[in-house]
């Protein structure tokens, strides 16, 4: 056969036709008693599978998937603000005097590039620094202002 259409063998859509066994034709089932499918409709007789279809979630009488997991309790509040923790032994790498910035903080790794940073009273802080942070613990203040430094609130 040319790969090029002639005159005589032009490619036409009504030329068209789908592969061969690709297309199988559908069983319209409880279309009378003489067919392979009528009556029950290859349903069996009787019982909840023969009438309509099953509920959601319904697995044979088995304990469906929904009983057998345990109750799902309380709230996630809308809300929420999640914070990068960043602990006072971390500032520690900072020099004396410095302010440190949650720019500064992530420059050195210690929080992610966006959200918001909170400083935890994890170890101990022997430089005066000034933080600025989203938030701060009572513990990582106290420590903070004990080593001569302040802690500002920022956003």
């Amino acid at each position: 056969m040319p790969s090029v259409a002639t005159k005589t063998n032009q490619l036409k859509l009504h030329h068209l036709r789908p592969a061969e066994g690709s297309k199988r034709k559908k069983i319209r089932v409880g279309r009378g008693e003489a067919g392979r499918r009528g009556k029950t409709a290859g349903r069996g007789t009787k019982g909840l599978k023969a009438r309509r279809s099953l509920r959601l979630g319904f697995e044979g009488g088995q304990t469906p998937l929904q009983a057998r997991l345990p109750k799902l309790r309380g709230f996630k509040p809308h809300n929420r603000q999640e914070f990068t923790v960043v602990n006072v032994d971390a500032l520690d790498r900072f020099r004396n005097g410095a302010t440190v910035s949650p720019a500064h903080l992530r420059e050195q790794g210690l929080a992610r590039k966006r959200g918001r940073i909170k400083v935890l009273g994890r170890g101990e802080i022997r430089k005066s620094l000034t933080v600025e942070a989203h938030a701060f613990s009572d513990s990582a203040r106290n420590k903070i202002e004990a080593a001569g430094g302040s802690c500002v609130i920022v956003g």
